[in-house]
């Protein structure tokens, strides 16, 4: 399964889902662990999202990893990652594909969808460059509970 970016254009690699276990999965979620906003966001996404997601922190091997694979920076990353069926997604089309895969009226978000890329990122961006001021940071990165362990890789 070929790896591609949001813009449709494949990664120069592939991967193996027999040496990569997140490579077989359908949907991954890659964000700062010690971001409290960030943290929020997954708590709010793993209440309502059927078990439909795996997540990782981009301070994980594993998260770091993928970002190598997609050749995305390991360092300063100011978004969260989508993983989905094989492309990559990123800031405010990442949260609408995952807010439009929720239960309850969350799904309704997905029409800002329709705002042109270039301004629902430029709000998506703000946020992101002050979110440990609006929400905090962590000491430590999110250790995931015994009953999330499972959808953590």
């Amino acid at each position: 399964m070929a790896i591609q970016r949001a813009t449709g254009q494949s990664v120069p690699t592939t991967i193996d889902p027999t040496t990569h276990e997140w490579a077989a999965l359908e949907r991954v979620i890659v964000f700062d662990g010690i971001c409290n906003w960030c943290n929020a966001w997954i708590d709010f996404t793993m209440a309502r999202d059927r078990g439909r997601f795996h997540f990782a922190t981009l301070q994980s091997e594993k998260g770091r990893r993928l970002l190598r694979l997609l050749e995305l920076p390991e360092q300063d990353f100011e978004t969260f990652l989508l993983l989905e069926r094989g492309r990559a997604f990123t800031k405010s089309t990442a949260a609408l594909r995952i807010v439009g895969q929720l239960s309850g009226c969350w799904p309704l978000l997905y029409l800002f969808i329709l705002v042109p890329r270039p301004l629902r990122d430029r709000l998506y961006d703000y946020v992101a460059r002050h979110r440990y001021r609006l929400m905090g940071k962590a000491q430590a990165c999110r250790v995931p509970t015994a009953q999330e362990r499972s959808r953590f890789l």
